[in-house]
């Protein structure tokens, strides 16, 4: 069997091989009590959840567009009723380790799925973190010789179904990359309100192209992380969004390149600036994956990008 070869220091070099999630199968509506996002529970209690149908067809159109670029694309296993969209939550890959995510009990069939995957992996390089350790991939990014993870640093830490990633993951991440620059950011919390809560950092921050990226400046806790931001990348580098183009899930696109983005086809101004800025853009309808509290990013596990 050939081994998988890992390798993720960016959010925005060359994608060559990617776990893209799958929407089959996902099982009946969850009830009000079974869901784990304030956005997922507002649209079950409008009667606008998004459908399987619905879903199947955007996962498609966006591994479309990974073929179309020449990206290798792995699927987890279909498991019967079971939510598998979003599989930046359940593993990540820093280096050339994949870290095998500490998620929430009701999803720990979704890591089972990708097993299969795993079992490819130089065994030496798949990491199972300590119970005490709960981080979430939507929360970790690679920027240059950074790795930025979003936090929650209140003390009411378990309180909020919304904090997936606490500071002994900081910690973690810390110690095993001691040549790395960490930076945790302290993230807004909401249980009920999707219009005040930082789900991941992801759904707040994210670098694309070379030295651009999108923010949403009211999603930070403490405001020290945006003005962090604000000086590394520079003001005018960085595409500020509102609170409700951050509901959208605005900053939640993918890159497969510097110079290309998979967008929704909806965000039209941000759009527009990605075009500004060289970078080509792939849109996609995406809107009612959206609808779960995840987007585009979510729905990746990057395995391999080229330096």
């Amino acid at each position: 069997m050939d081994q998988l070869k890992l390798n993720i220091t960016s959010e925005t070099s060359q994608l060559g091989i990617v776990v893209l999630g799958i929407a089959d199968s996902p099982g009946p509506v969850p009830t009000l009590e079974n869901v784990y996002d304030p956005k997922s529970w507002e649209n079950i209690q409008n009667g606008t959840y998004p459908k399987e149908t619905d879903m199947v067809m955007e996962m498609e159109a966006f591994n479309k567009v990974f073929l179309k670029h020449g990206v290798e694309v792995l699927r987890p296993e279909n498991i019967e009723n079971c939510n598998q969209i979003f599989t930046r939550d359940i593993a990540f890959v820093i280096d050339d380790y994949l870290f095998k995510s500490n998620i929430l009990p009701l999803r720990e069939s979704e890591l089972q799925a990708i097993n299969y995957i795993i079992a490819k992996i130089n065994p030496e390089k798949v990491i199972s973190l300590p119970e005490n350790v709960h981080v979430e991939g939507g929360d970790v990014m690679m920027w240059k010789d950074y790795i930025f993870i979003g936090t929650y640093k209140g003390e009411n830490y378990a309180d909020f179904i919304t904090a997936r990633t606490n500071l002994q993951a900081v910690k973690f991440l810390t110690e095993f990359f001691p040549n790395k620059k960490v930076v945790d950011f302290d993230l807004i919390k909401s249980n009920t309100r999707a219009r005040e809560n930082a789900l991941h950092l992801d759904c707040i921050f994210q670098p694309v192209g070379e030295n651009y990226g999108i923010i949403y400046k009211d999603g930070f806790r403490d405001k020290s992380g945006y003005d962090f931001l604000v000086s590394l990348f520079g003001i005018k580098n960085l595409f500020h969004i509102t609170q409700e183009e951050m509901y959208n899930m605005y900053s939640n696109v993918f890159s497969i390149a510097p110079d290309i983005v998979v967008s929704e086809k909806g965000f039209t101004r941000l759009n527009t600036w990605l075009r500004e800025k060289d970078i080509l853009v792939e849109e996609i309808p995406y809107k009612e994956i959206s609808k779960q509290e995840g987007l585009l990013r979510c729905s990746t596990l990057p395995l391999y990008r080229y330096e």
